[in-house]
């Protein structure tokens, strides 16, 4: 029987009120994505919104593309999975093997904050299952809690987009809070890799990413993590 897979993308399409577009960055998710299916594993998308979920223009922009994210964009299975989401309080823990979440900008607005997100995340680690989360996606932990009301990052290792990364974008003073401060708030062990390079942190159930190049390398972990063996052509 073949693993599942949740990713859970975010329904947020506004950069604060910078009147610019925001959503889920490509290559986050497609990276990931696309080396579940080609291992084999069955892969739902959910938002909390449903339907379809934004994406980030800058992100579809020459200079972000890569292999994965231009296979993405030509695959028609992946387009209708990101376009027709399933809302986040209609999926179940106990239906899936992992809950990944990509980032972009997006979830520093809702996934952060969203009761659903976080009771879903509370259930997967009760179930003693896998959460991993890339870039701006570790911003969806922050609310979630373990079995004892603790923060779930709370003396557990992680990663996400550093602030020296949120000022090299110039949105450090654009989003709602800045990841790196918001995860050691919770009591988390942030580790910071070099900016832009891949960068992956694992800790008991939490399997964390620091930006857009740790997408491919946290999605192999999860694999791992799994036990799926699976070697890339």
């Amino acid at each position: 029987m073949s693993k599942t897979v949740l990713m859970v993308l975010t329904s947020h399409d506004s950069l604060g009120d910078s009147g610019h577009p925001t959503g889920w960055w490509l290559e986050e998710m497609a990276a990931p994505y696309l080396l579940f299916r080609d291992a084999g594993l069955e892969v739902t998308v959910a938002s909390p919104q449903g339907g379809k979920a934004p994406l980030d223009p800058r992100s579809v922009e020459e200079q972000a593309q890569n292999e994965w994210t231009r296979r993405f964009m030509q695959s028609k299975e992946a387009q209708e999975a990101v376009n027709d989401t399933i809302p986040v309080d209609m999926v179940r823990a106990e239906d899936y093997d992992v809950l990944f979440f990509p980032g972009g900008h997006g979830p520093m607005f809702d996934l952060a904050v969203d009761e659903s997100v976080s009771e879903l995340i509370t259930d997967f680690i009760l179930e003693k299952k896998p959460v991993a989360a890339v870039c701006h996606g570790p911003a969806a932990l922050l609310a979630a809690k373990d079995g004892n009301d603790n923060p779930v990052v709370a003396g557990k290792k992680v990663t996400g987009f550093s602030n020296t990364e949120e000022i090299a974008v110039a949105l450090h003073e654009v989003v709602p809070f800045l990841l790196e401060d918001a995860l050691k708030e919770k009591g988390g062990r942030y580790e910071c890799g070099p900016e832009w390079q891949p960068h992956v942190v694992e800790d008991g159930l939490l399997l964390t990413g620091q930006n857009p190049a740790s997408s491919l390398p946290l999605a192999e972990a999860v694999l791992k993590r799994l036990g799926v063996n699976f070697v890339r052509k």
